[in-house]
């Protein structure tokens, strides 16, 4: 007798489903509860994970942003779980090795089962990963202090994935896109508007001669003050890379493919069925970036400090250098697969770029592309996206594509000539895009501020097909009405 997965549904963590629909005041109240939440066990004051040495803050600033995370905190772990989990689940049904037809009810519950499953299981070994590598020290070896700090790893991991669960139920958007965005956003205030100068210590130290602020806001005025123009080009570069992939994103999400459809019934009644260019939106990189996010951080702690050059680690992924407290990946196959530490467009300025350089920005191109391409098929079918999920919506709603009879099967049919293409295309053009805004140097890293743009106008969609009628005078100006 086979053993029903969906029993154990009933012993795993879980935030029930309304049982009413939810207005919209409600859904941006625990919108904004979740967010400051984020933002509080991401704090040292309130979610300072107790037992570990404080250096433990200061590594993998490019993973905390693209997962969400906050190293040190009950934060440290972020979307981490639950992405990997997601790209190891996606890999298994897409590929067949897990033959399960997720158009079918009970097989779709048997896939949130386990993924659920998963993230748990994820909770803990990444948190028992983080502290045996060294991405988190312990303050003491002894066997309780060590056990401590995984555990509340592992439980920040666990808060993270109900406070996702509460945004997907009971608020806009998922809680995956709302930290990725809000990890995103608080880098880029801090790179623009931070008056701080980058130092060892702790605290902020103002700027004085010699050193400038972290915010390229204020080195900016620095700068043009001093008629230093050459480091006003640096400062304005970010900038204006910035600004030039917000246009091309903004842009690119109001490409789409419009499907004219009629009701059988009511003859000159009819509406478009769009499909965006973005056909699975931001998810394919998310999943790629978080993939190579993961591959930084395995390759990064199975490093092991050389004899001659104690901030040299090296080992089967590649070599890793702390001198900058960085910890950037300067050789081996990390090395080809992450993007570079400036702009291409200052490299060029400098005369620092050099073939090796630009074969790093062609195989970091390609990777992070044929990654968001791979997800995106991946996607459309475990999502609900695929032509044959789309024809059975259509068909539901007793609609039709003209010239065609109203069957699933017909439908199917017109719809696989643009649904998998789109998957492919859209991929394809969201991995290049944010693979270019990395190469540009933009704020808070390309594929950073990429994810927050598309995040943000997805919630601005979602917002203007909400019922506004009872909503604040200031959020139904901000959809247009």
């Amino acid at each position: 007798m086979a053993f029903d997965i969906k029993k154990l549904e009933r012993f795993l963590p879980l935030v029930k489903k309304p049982t009413y629909k939810i207005s919209l005041n409600k859904k941006l109240f625990w919108t904004g509860l979740v967010l400051m939440l984020y933002f509080m066990l991401s704090s040292q004051l309130f979610g300072h994970v107790y037992g570990i040495t404080p250096a433990a803050v200061s590594q993998f600033k490019t993973l905390e942003m693209l997962l969400g995370s906050t190293f040190g905190t009950l934060m440290t772990l972020g979307i981490g779980p639950i992405v990997t989990s997601s790209i190891l689940l996606q890999l298994l049904v897409g590929s067949k090795i897990i033959n399960w037809n997720l158009q079918k009810p009970e097989d779709k519950e048997k896939y949130e089962t386990i993924q659920k499953i998963l993230s748990l299981t994820f909770c803990l070994l990444e948190a028992v990963i983080y502290v045996l590598a060294g991405a988190i020290s312990p303050r003491s070896p002894d066997i309780i202090t060590v056990s401590a700090v995984i555990f509340q790893l592992a439980l920040g991991g666990v808060i993270v994935m109900l406070l996702d669960e509460i945004i997907s139920k009971y608020g806009i958007g998922s809680g995956i896109s709302l930290f990725i965005a809000a990890g995103v956003l608080n880098t880029v205030f801090i790179q623009v508007f931070s008056p701080c100068v980058a130092s060892g210590t702790s605290g902020c130290s103002l700027p004085s001669k010699g050193l400038e602020p972290i915010g390229r806001f204020w080195a900016l005025l620095i700068n043009a003050a001093n008629g230093s123009f050459s480091r006003m080009t640096a400062d304005m570069v970010p900038l204006v890379s910035t600004i030039i992939i917000v246009i091309i994103v903004v842009f690119a999400q109001s490409i789409t493919v419009d499907i004219p459809l009629s009701f059988g019934s009511m003859r000159g009644f009819g509406r478009r069925w769009s499909l965006n260019l973005f056909y699975t939106s931001n998810i394919p990189v998310i999943l790629a970036a978080a993939l190579l996010a993961n591959m930084q951080l395995v390759g990064s702690l199975m490093a092991r400090p050389t004899v001659d050059n104690p901030t040299l680690r090296c080992g089967i992924m590649g070599c890793f250098s702390d001198s900058a407290g960085n910890n950037q990946a300067i050789s081996g196959l990390m090395y080809y697969i992450t993007a570079p530490n400036q702009s291409i467009i200052l490299d060029v300025l400098n005369g620092t770029l050099t073939n090796q350089l630009m074969l790093r920005m062609l195989t970091y191109t390609l990777f992070l592309t044929a990654g968001a391409i791979l997800f995106s098929i991946f996607w459309v079918k475990t999502s609900g996206m695929d032509a044959e999920s789309v024809a059975n919506q259509i068909s539901s709603i007793k609609m039709q594509i003209p010239g065609y009879r109203q069957n699933p099967r017909i439908i199917k049919g017109v719809l696989d000539k643009y649904i998998p293409p789109l998957a492919v295309i859209g991929g394809a053009s969201i991995g290049l895009l944010a693979s270019v805004a990395d190469i540009l140097g933009a704020f808070g890293s390309g594929t950073g501020i990429l994810l927050s743009v598309t995040i943000l106008y997805n919630m601005y969609q979602q917002l203007q097909r909400e019922d506004t009628e009872a909503a604040h005078p200031l959020v139904r100006r901000i959809v247009g009405e």
